[in-house]
Protein backbone atom coordinates (compact mmCIF):
# COMPACT_ATOMS: atom_id res chain seq x y z
CA UNK A 1 0.00 0.00 0.00
CA UNK A 2 0.91 3.77 -0.25
CA UNK A 3 0.59 5.94 2.80
CA UNK A 4 0.20 9.44 3.55
CA UNK A 5 0.94 10.83 7.02
CA UNK A 6 1.12 13.64 8.91
CA UNK A 7 0.79 14.40 12.97
CA UNK A 8 -2.87 13.47 13.37
CA UNK A 9 -4.40 11.14 10.22
CA UNK A 10 -2.65 8.01 8.14
CA UNK A 11 -4.15 7.17 4.23
CA UNK A 12 -3.76 3.95 3.19
CA UNK A 13 -4.33 3.77 -0.21
CA UNK A 14 -3.76 0.47 -2.57
CA UNK A 15 -1.20 -0.25 -4.86
CA UNK A 16 -2.79 -0.81 -8.28
CA UNK A 17 0.05 -3.95 -8.60
CA UNK A 18 1.31 -4.96 -4.77
CA UNK A 19 -2.80 -5.08 -3.96
CA UNK A 20 -4.10 -6.29 -7.48
CA UNK A 21 -5.83 -9.25 -5.71
CA UNK A 22 -8.27 -6.34 -3.94
CA UNK A 23 -8.92 -5.40 -7.24
CA UNK A 24 -12.07 -6.34 -9.69
CA UNK A 25 -14.16 -4.67 -12.29
CA UNK A 26 -15.76 -2.32 -10.11
CA UNK A 27 -13.79 0.43 -8.30
CA UNK A 28 -10.95 2.72 -9.64
CA UNK A 29 -7.66 0.79 -9.26
CA UNK A 30 -5.65 4.13 -9.26
CA UNK A 31 -6.56 6.56 -5.96
CA UNK A 32 -8.38 3.87 -3.93
CA UNK A 33 -8.38 5.65 -0.35
CA UNK A 34 -8.67 1.92 1.38
CA UNK A 35 -8.16 3.36 5.05
CA UNK A 36 -7.61 6.37 7.47
CA UNK A 37 -6.54 6.34 10.68
CA UNK A 38 -6.50 8.89 13.13
CA UNK A 39 -3.86 9.03 15.48
CA UNK A 40 -5.31 9.26 18.50
CA UNK A 41 -8.51 7.70 17.78
CA UNK A 42 -7.81 4.40 15.13
CA UNK A 43 -9.77 3.64 12.44
CA UNK A 44 -11.88 6.21 10.51
CA UNK A 45 -13.55 4.15 7.69
CA UNK A 46 -15.67 1.29 7.31
CA UNK A 47 -16.91 -1.55 4.75
CA UNK A 48 -19.62 -3.24 4.07
CA UNK A 49 -18.04 -6.86 5.61
CA UNK A 50 -15.21 -4.82 7.76
CA UNK A 51 -13.95 -5.76 9.84
CA UNK A 52 -14.42 -9.63 9.39
CA UNK A 53 -14.00 -9.75 5.61
CA UNK A 54 -13.46 -7.74 2.10
CA UNK A 55 -13.71 -8.59 -1.00
CA UNK A 56 -13.49 -6.15 -4.49
CA UNK A 57 -17.10 -5.96 -5.28
CA UNK A 58 -18.33 -4.57 -1.39
CA UNK A 59 -15.01 -2.78 -0.86
CA UNK A 60 -14.14 -0.57 1.84
CA UNK A 61 -12.53 2.91 2.74
CA UNK A 62 -13.42 5.37 0.28
CA UNK A 63 -13.50 3.70 -2.87
CA UNK A 64 -14.87 5.30 -6.07
CA UNK A 65 -16.11 3.77 -9.33
CA UNK A 66 -16.36 4.67 -13.30
CA UNK A 67 -17.98 0.88 -13.85
CA UNK A 68 -21.21 2.30 -14.61
CA UNK A 69 -20.84 3.99 -18.42
CA UNK A 70 -18.28 0.83 -19.83
CA UNK A 71 -16.75 1.73 -23.19
CA UNK A 72 -18.58 -1.46 -25.00
CA UNK A 73 -16.74 -3.57 -28.10
CA UNK A 74 -19.03 -3.04 -31.04
CA UNK A 75 -19.49 -7.04 -30.53
CA UNK A 76 -18.85 -9.44 -27.35
CA UNK A 77 -18.67 -8.70 -23.85
CA UNK A 78 -15.83 -6.72 -23.72
CA UNK A 79 -15.66 -2.92 -22.42
CA UNK A 80 -13.24 -0.56 -21.27
CA UNK A 81 -14.04 0.87 -17.68
CA UNK A 82 -11.98 3.52 -16.96
CA UNK A 83 -9.66 3.72 -14.12
CA UNK A 84 -9.58 0.04 -13.94
CA UNK A 85 -8.66 -1.36 -17.96
CA UNK A 86 -10.11 -3.67 -20.15
CA UNK A 87 -12.86 -5.92 -18.95
CA UNK A 88 -15.47 -8.92 -19.93
CA UNK A 89 -18.56 -7.69 -18.68
CA UNK A 90 -20.59 -10.98 -19.11
CA UNK A 91 -17.54 -13.02 -16.36
CA UNK A 92 -17.55 -9.72 -14.60
CA UNK A 93 -13.62 -10.03 -14.51
CA UNK A 94 -10.28 -7.74 -15.32
CA UNK A 95 -8.62 -9.14 -18.56
CA UNK A 96 -6.11 -6.45 -18.95
CA UNK A 97 -5.85 -3.86 -15.91
CA UNK A 98 -4.50 -0.60 -16.31
CA UNK A 99 -1.30 0.52 -15.90
CA UNK A 100 -0.51 3.56 -13.99
CA UNK A 101 2.15 5.63 -13.38
CA UNK A 102 2.65 6.38 -9.47
CA UNK A 103 4.48 9.65 -8.50
CA UNK A 104 4.45 10.23 -4.65
CA UNK A 105 5.53 13.55 -2.91
CA UNK A 106 5.34 14.52 0.85
CA UNK A 107 1.32 15.46 0.94
CA UNK A 108 0.47 13.50 -1.98
CA UNK A 109 0.05 10.74 -4.21
CA UNK A 110 -0.63 11.13 -8.23
CA UNK A 111 -1.86 8.07 -10.40
CA UNK A 112 -1.81 8.66 -14.17
CA UNK A 113 -2.67 5.98 -17.12
CA UNK A 114 -3.79 6.07 -20.75
CA UNK A 115 -6.72 3.90 -22.14
CA UNK A 116 -6.84 3.20 -26.01
CA UNK A 117 -9.95 0.68 -27.14
CA UNK A 118 -11.23 0.80 -30.26
CA UNK A 119 -11.53 4.51 -31.50
CA UNK A 120 -11.45 5.78 -27.56
CA UNK A 121 -8.41 7.61 -26.02
CA UNK A 122 -8.42 8.56 -22.77
CA UNK A 123 -5.99 10.00 -20.20
CA UNK A 124 -7.12 9.59 -16.49
CA UNK A 125 -5.26 11.76 -13.78
CA UNK A 126 -6.13 10.62 -9.85
CA UNK A 127 -4.59 12.83 -7.10
CA UNK A 128 -4.92 11.97 -3.17
CA UNK A 129 -3.59 14.80 -1.22
CA UNK A 130 -3.49 14.74 2.68
CA UNK A 131 -3.87 18.63 4.00
CA UNK A 132 -4.06 19.19 7.55
CA UNK A 133 -7.30 16.58 8.49
CA UNK A 134 -8.56 17.31 4.65
CA UNK A 135 -8.40 14.39 2.52
CA UNK A 136 -8.53 15.88 -1.00
CA UNK A 137 -9.45 13.45 -4.19
CA UNK A 138 -9.03 15.07 -7.23
CA UNK A 139 -9.73 13.52 -10.87
CA UNK A 140 -8.97 14.39 -14.13
CA UNK A 141 -10.25 13.04 -17.52
CA UNK A 142 -9.11 14.48 -20.98
CA UNK A 143 -11.07 12.66 -24.26
CA UNK A 144 -7.66 12.33 -26.87
CA UNK A 145 -9.84 10.34 -28.65
CA UNK A 146 -12.36 10.81 -31.88
CA UNK A 147 -15.62 9.57 -29.93
CA UNK A 148 -17.33 11.31 -27.54
CA UNK A 149 -16.78 10.01 -24.02
CA UNK A 150 -19.49 9.63 -21.66
CA UNK A 151 -19.01 9.90 -17.65
CA UNK A 152 -20.03 8.17 -15.04
CA UNK A 153 -18.42 8.34 -11.67
CA UNK A 154 -19.72 7.92 -7.60
CA UNK A 155 -17.12 7.87 -5.21
CA UNK A 156 -18.70 5.29 -2.02
CA UNK A 157 -17.34 6.40 1.27
CA UNK A 158 -18.06 3.70 4.18
CA UNK A 159 -19.16 5.31 7.40
CA UNK A 160 -19.21 3.37 10.77
CA UNK A 161 -22.80 3.83 11.84
CA UNK A 162 -23.22 6.42 14.41
CA UNK A 163 -24.41 6.56 17.92
CA UNK A 164 -27.67 8.34 16.88
CA UNK A 165 -30.03 7.50 14.71
CA UNK A 166 -29.15 10.54 12.41
CA UNK A 167 -26.92 9.95 9.38
CA UNK A 168 -26.17 12.85 7.32
CA UNK A 169 -27.33 16.09 6.78
CA UNK A 170 -26.95 18.12 3.41
CA UNK A 171 -26.61 21.98 2.12
CA UNK A 172 -29.23 20.78 -1.20
CA UNK A 173 -33.45 20.28 -0.24
CA UNK A 174 -33.89 16.49 -1.17
CA UNK A 175 -37.04 14.30 -0.82
CA UNK A 176 -37.94 10.51 -1.02
CA UNK A 177 -40.81 8.26 -1.12
CA UNK A 178 -41.97 5.59 1.74
CA UNK A 179 -38.42 4.00 2.90
CA UNK A 180 -37.43 0.94 4.64
CA UNK A 181 -34.46 2.06 6.10
CA UNK A 182 -34.89 5.89 6.41
CA UNK A 183 -36.89 9.30 7.59
CA UNK A 184 -36.23 12.74 7.67
CA UNK A 185 -36.06 14.29 11.06
CA UNK A 186 -36.84 17.48 12.54
CA UNK A 187 -33.24 17.96 12.88
CA UNK A 188 -32.74 18.28 9.01
CA UNK A 189 -31.30 15.15 9.17
CA UNK A 190 -31.46 11.86 7.34
CA UNK A 191 -32.29 9.47 9.90
CA UNK A 192 -31.74 4.85 10.08
CA UNK A 193 -35.77 4.16 10.41
CA UNK A 194 -36.39 0.71 12.53
CA UNK A 195 -33.02 0.28 13.46
CA UNK A 196 -31.54 -2.64 14.19
CA UNK A 197 -31.50 -3.77 10.62
CA UNK A 198 -31.44 -6.89 9.37
CA UNK A 199 -30.11 -6.14 5.67
CA UNK A 200 -28.71 -3.39 3.55
CA UNK A 201 -31.21 -0.45 2.85
CA UNK A 202 -31.16 1.55 -0.45
CA UNK A 203 -32.68 4.83 -1.51
CA UNK A 204 -32.52 7.38 -4.44
CA UNK A 205 -33.13 10.97 -3.21
CA UNK A 206 -34.66 13.33 -5.10
CA UNK A 207 -33.52 16.94 -5.75
CA UNK A 208 -32.83 19.80 -7.83
CA UNK A 209 -29.70 21.29 -6.82
CA UNK A 210 -27.68 24.05 -8.42
CA UNK A 211 -24.98 24.14 -6.11
CA UNK A 212 -22.27 21.68 -5.03
CA UNK A 213 -23.04 19.41 -2.62
CA UNK A 214 -21.65 19.22 0.82
CA UNK A 215 -22.45 16.46 3.14
CA UNK A 216 -22.75 16.88 6.94
CA UNK A 217 -22.01 12.81 8.31
CA UNK A 218 -22.57 11.70 11.90
CA UNK A 219 -19.74 9.54 13.32
CA UNK A 220 -19.16 7.48 15.87
CA UNK A 221 -15.77 8.55 16.94
CA UNK A 222 -15.18 11.91 15.67
CA UNK A 223 -18.88 12.80 16.69
CA UNK A 224 -19.48 14.36 13.05
CA UNK A 225 -17.31 14.78 9.79
CA UNK A 226 -18.09 16.78 6.46
CA UNK A 227 -17.15 16.41 2.82
CA UNK A 228 -17.62 19.22 0.04
CA UNK A 229 -17.83 18.02 -3.31
CA UNK A 230 -16.74 20.72 -6.62
CA UNK A 231 -20.07 19.75 -8.70
CA UNK A 232 -23.65 19.36 -8.62
CA UNK A 233 -24.39 15.79 -8.11
CA UNK A 234 -26.57 14.64 -10.85
CA UNK A 235 -28.55 10.85 -9.58
CA UNK A 236 -27.73 10.94 -5.82
CA UNK A 237 -28.33 7.31 -3.72
CA UNK A 238 -27.77 6.68 -0.36
CA UNK A 239 -27.10 3.11 0.88
CA UNK A 240 -26.26 1.37 4.32
CA UNK A 241 -26.50 -2.18 6.00
CA UNK A 242 -25.86 -3.14 9.74
CA UNK A 243 -22.04 -2.22 9.59
CA UNK A 244 -21.56 0.87 7.50
CA UNK A 245 -23.47 4.24 5.56
CA UNK A 246 -22.80 5.31 2.81
CA UNK A 247 -23.86 8.12 -0.20
CA UNK A 248 -22.53 8.49 -3.76
CA UNK A 249 -23.14 11.46 -5.25
CA UNK A 250 -22.82 10.90 -8.91
CA UNK A 251 -21.10 13.08 -11.55
CA UNK A 252 -22.18 12.76 -15.09
CA UNK A 253 -20.71 14.30 -18.06
CA UNK A 254 -20.15 13.74 -21.49
CA UNK A 255 -16.50 14.98 -22.87
CA UNK A 256 -16.59 15.60 -27.28
CA UNK A 257 -13.29 14.77 -28.10
CA UNK A 258 -10.47 17.32 -27.63
CA UNK A 259 -12.28 18.39 -23.85
CA UNK A 260 -12.12 17.23 -20.72
CA UNK A 261 -13.63 17.51 -17.15
CA UNK A 262 -12.15 17.58 -13.72
CA UNK A 263 -13.63 17.43 -10.26
CA UNK A 264 -12.75 17.14 -6.68
CA UNK A 265 -14.12 16.02 -3.14
CA UNK A 266 -12.38 17.23 -0.05
CA UNK A 267 -13.12 14.81 3.14
CA UNK A 268 -12.89 16.44 6.35
CA UNK A 269 -11.98 15.08 9.58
Amino acid sequence: MFTLKNATLEVELLDPIADSARFGPRYCTGGYIFQVTDAAQGPLMSGPTFPDAFDWFNGQGIPDAFNLAPLKAAEGDTAMILGIGLCDLKKNVIVEPCQWQVEQGENQIKFTTQHTFEDWSVELVRVVKLINRTIRSETEVRNTGKRFLPISWFPHPFYPHPTTDELLKLNIPVSFGKSTGYVQAESGFIARKDWPWSGGHYQALDHGATNSLVVIQRHPTLGQVTATCSYVPTFFPIWGNTITFSWEPFFERTVAPGQGASWTIDYDF
